[in-house]
């Protein structure tokens, strides 16, 4: 089924390319869960943009936010994926996360909030708890900026605690972790494609 719809990953770790980044996976994971239902992707590691701290959508010379934001603003699904540092997301997550705080305030021709009709996914990697803490925390801050969040979105997967293995390095996906890139890969198609039909009103 072709839905003309687009995707954007935004991978928040902290590991610049082309270091190995467990975040690549899992949401490369949901990336493929989407393409089967006819969405296509891109995916940027926001580590390797020159993000500037602020809350407005341009902080001047040398800020790339300007630029990933207009990618934010293109795609349909936004698949949010953060590792878990001392129980919480990266600090790259949380800057991208003030970046978009400046949507609060923008409105689109209609004078709609500009990510209205926008849906996401919560992707979350780490070998120590707090996915759930984590989970909520995104839905509500992409929720407050705009963002749908389909039913049963979060994707996520905990290694044993206090141990070293990475999502990267385990021989095969856990089969509840792909029983869940599935379900939410095919509500935010579903959602987003009923948002491009019939969006929120002015």
């Amino acid at each position: 089924m072709d839905t003309s719809l687009t995707a954007l990953m935004i991978n928040c770790t902290l590991k610049p390319s082309p270091e190995p980044s467990s975040g690549d996976e899992l949401g490369g994971l949901v990336l493929a869960e989407l393409a089967r239902r006819g969405v296509t992707a891109e995916r940027i590691r926001a580590v390797d943009r020159r993000i500037l701290p602020g809350v407005q959508d341009d902080m001047g010379e040398g800020d790339a936010w300007p630029e990933l934001r207009r990618q934010v603003l293109d795609a349909d699904i936004l698949v949010f994926v953060t590792p878990t540092w001392l129980g919480q997301h990266s600090s790259v997550a949380q800057r991208v996360l003030e970046r978009l705080d400046a949507e609060l305030s923008a409105t689109d021709a209609d004078g709609r909030p500009t990510l209205f009709d926008k849906v996401a996914i919560p992707v979350i990697v780490g070998n120590e708890d707090g996915a759930h803490h984590i989970a909520a925390v995104l839905a509500q801050t992409l929720g407050d900026v705009g963002y749908t969040i389909p039913a049963q979105a979060s994707v996520y997967w905990n290694g044993e605690a206090m141990q070293r293995t990475d999502y990267r390095e385990l021989p095969s996906t856990p089969d509840a972790v792909a029983a869940a890139a599935a379900t939410a890969a095919a509500n935010a198609a579903h959602l987003a494609g009923l948002l491009a039909e019939r969006p929120y009103p002015a």
